[in-house]
């Protein structure tokens, strides 16, 4: 049985809570003109993300306050039920097609993204799974199958909708998880140059995928069309210099630069902050990760170590993802920011996670 439970970790807390304050502000700043011009309401977005916003602190608070043992009893009932989420959200007349994309279920105003569950419960199966079968990772059979089995048919379900970004996090946040379980380096190779063999198949059968690829090594020779994201949001980033235009005074969010207060919100930051703003940015996702591997590595049992390296991977890898296509350092995948990107979905399934990392933390010994 673990210790009694103490406070959880301040500094955890503080990052993920300056990392969302600093996010309920961006998504207005960068937010403001385009949702005067389509909603006729500077504040249309703002006054959705402040909802969100409360409803993953609640969240966040919940589960923070849960013994993360529990979750493991729920695991696979989660996971069976995002399976069937995600089946349903590709069935025409149920799930909301938006730019071409099949990712939503719900009415009205009111939806939610499957795959936004997908990443946690993926983490919570793994976390259970790996931690019953430690002994048996050095078998590919017994140790990783049950892994790749469940990894690929939710890769493929989320691959579907399409949304290529989502599955490559989550792929990598499992990759991560069997590393640092213990699984044979061998295999993981093999699976390595697998996912990277199944990655380039993926772009070469899609048309879409392959221009932004072509984009992503030369975006100036489409400057119009497939190249127009890269190029708006280096625009956006270079013109920021080290201390910003000033905070609201963007003007690539002019109707310039597409989704600036979802997936290239950082591009905003950055011209608004400078290098200043995004190096806090940065900092404080380092803070998160530093924070959330020492509760991995202080957790009292094998389920609390892989459950907190999971979602601590989950969050970062998203974060780097975001980052690296914003700075053009990567094709774009439409991944949003964790915690700062404008999003119902993402922000509030994200919080409850973080809740999760914290109640393992409370019964991390940090002496």
């Amino acid at each position: 049985m673990a210790a009694k439970p103490k406070s959880p970790d301040f500094i955890l807390f503080f990052s993920v809570l300056a990392l969302l304050g600093l996010g309920v502000v961006m998504v207005y700043s960068s937010s403001a003109v385009s949702a005067q011009v389509n909603y006729s309401d500077s504040f249309y977005f703002l006054k959705r993300q402040l909802v969100w916003a409360l409803l993953g602190i609640l969240a966040m608070l919940f589960t923070m306050n849960i013994d993360y043992h529990v979750w493991r009893k729920l695991a696979k009932p989660i996971l069976y039920t995002t399976l069937l989420l995600l089946v349903l959200v590709l069935i025409p007349g149920l799930g909301k097609v938006v730019n071409g994309a099949r990712r939503w279920l719900g009415f009205g105003s009111l939806y939610l993204q499957p795959s936004e569950i997908a990443k946690l419960s993926m983490v919570l199966f793994s976390a259970d799974s790996l931690a019953r079968n430690q002994s048996k990772l050095v078998s590919f059979v017994k140790g990783l199958a049950p892994q790749l089995f469940m990894l690929l048919l939710v890769f493929a379900l989320i691959l579907k909708e399409p949304d290529l970004g989502t599955a490559l996090a989550i792929g990598g946040t499992i990759f991560v998880l069997l590393f640092t379980a213990g699984a044979e380096i061998s295999h993981l190779a093999y699976l390595g140059s697998a996912g990277v063999m199944g990655i380039i198949a993926a772009i070469i059968l899609e048309p879409y995928r392959l221009k932004r690829l072509l984009a992503f090594s030369d975006p100036w020779s489409d400057p119009l069309d497939t190249g127009y994201h890269i190029i708006q949001s280096l625009y956006a980033i270079g013109s920021g210099g080290m201390f910003g235009v000033g905070l609201g005074r963007s003007r690539e969010k002019f109707l310039y630069l597409p989704e600036p207060h979802t997936d290239f919100i950082f591009a905003i930051l950055g011209e608004e902050l400078g290098f200043i703003g995004t190096a806090v940015v940065i900092i404080l996702f380092f803070l998160f990760a530093w924070r959330g591997l020492k509760a991995a590595i202080g957790a009292p049992d094998i389920f609390g170590s892989v459950l907190a390296t999971g979602l601590t991977t989950m969050i970062i890898v998203q974060a780097l993802m975001n980052i690296a296509v914003v700075t053009a350092s990567m094709p774009v995948t439409g991944i949003p920011l964790p915690f700062i990107s404008f999003g119902g979905s993402a922000l509030i399934f994200m919080l409850a996670g973080v809740g999760i990392l914290l109640n393992i933390s409370r019964y991390v010994d940090y002496k």
